[in-house]
């Protein structure tokens, strides 16, 4: 059970790890990457740097700016204010917003082996989503969990 418990918080440390650097790695996250869900809890509740957002957004080559603005809950006249504030930080709910995008990300990525080819799904109609974009459906987290649950089945090999 011990030894369960180690490859539990191994994976849990490496998967915080990948989603992080999504979002720069910890130059980006003030200096550390969160090592567990509480870690990560209390990074969101203080704000993400909004540096952070603006590496996971810059980072993006086929989704449309507007849909990724979308998803983690930005106007885009007030992302070009946050945008230019190196210093600040995001809401509490942004934070969440940006994380779990970056979560998806990082997922998606795994499953179609590229960040291009995740990139490609988000944007894309999706059959098993009743051919609506994932993108889109990241929006609210009913969506969101729709589509976790749907990479969740495509990387495990049950498609329906």
């Amino acid at each position: 059970m011990a030894a369960q418990s180690y490859r539990a918080e191994m994976f849990e440390e490496e998967w915080l790890g990948m989603v992080s650097a999504v979002l720069g790695g910890p130059k980006m996250l003030g200096g550390s990457i969160p090592k567990n869900r509480l870690e990560v809890h209390a990074t969101l509740t203080d704000g993400l740097p909004n540096k952070a957002a603006v590496r996971l957004v810059e980072g993006l080559h086929l989704i449309p700016l507007d849909d990724a603005l979308d998803v983690i809950g930005f106007a885009a006249r007030s992302w070009q204010r946050h945008k230019g504030d190196t210093k600040g930080h995001l809401n509490t709910e942004r934070s969440s917003r940006t994380w779990k995008f970056a979560e998806i990300l990082t997922k998606a990525t795994r499953v179609f082996g590229s960040q291009e080819e995740a990139e490609r799904w988000l944007d894309q109609p999706a059959t098993g989503l009743n051919r609506q974009r994932p993108v889109d459906l990241l929006k609210t987290q009913t969506g969101t969990e729709l589509v976790e649950e749907f990479l969740e089945r495509l990387e495990y090999g049950v498609y329906t």
